[in-house]
């Protein structure tokens, strides 16, 4: 698949590529970053130049991930970064990422809606999933702002700097922004006993 632009009501959400390097090396400096997600931590440039020029490229070739940089359309400053990985013919997993200084202004939550949109309604997926190391409030908050619901505590659900460690899961589904599903879908029912 070619790489996709959106475009939301304050963001420009673009591939990213070799050009881009040096700001998502930078970016990814950020002890936050590096300790919340399953980045290489430390990040070293070569890092950021096997993510821009294969991992993001290769991945919308094949199918198997679609990444966004996250930037102000203006002077296209870097905001954040999302990536969709297709975890099956029907669901995909977000993961994403603020940069320090643009944090608690809603961008990532905007992208996130954004792609979720976009995936239901351009790969016919029927649930995104959303996880998270547990004590990851800020990715939590994040994740409830855009509808998704927690369902629950993986233990031993992520790898992050060599260590197993639990995490929250989440999921949207079309119907949690008003979108049709693909297949329909059948609630459990809980029996009282």
């Amino acid at each position: 698949m070619e790489p996709v632009t959106l475009i939301t009501g304050r963001l420009l959400m673009r591939t990213v590529g070799p050009p881009d390097t040096d700001t998502v090396y930078e970016a990814a400096q950020d002890p936050d970053i590096q300790r919340w997600t399953t980045i290489p931590s430390p990040y070293l440039r070569e890092h950021a130049e096997s993510f821009a020029g294969e991992l993001v490229p290769d991945g919308w070739a094949n199918g198997s991930m679609f990444t966004w940089g996250l930037f102000l359309p203006e002077g296209e400053e870097l905001v954040g970064m999302l990536g969709l990985s297709m975890r099956s013919m029907s669901a995909a997993e977000v993961g994403f990422w603020g940069t320090k200084e643009h944090r608690g202004n809603g961008y990532v939550t905007e992208a996130v809606l954004a792609a979720s949109r976009w995936a239901f309604t351009q790969l016919s997926i029927d649930r995104v999933e959303w996880r998270a190391e547990v004590g990851n409030r800020p990715s939590r908050a994040v994740a409830e702002r855009c509808g998704f619901t927690v369902e629950g505590v993986l233990r031993s659900g992520i790898v992050n700097q060599g260590v197993r460690r639990d995490c929250w899961v989440g999921s949207l589904l079309p119907s949690d922004l008003g979108l049709p599903s693909t297949a329909p879908y059948l609630p459990a029912r809980v029996e009282l006993s």
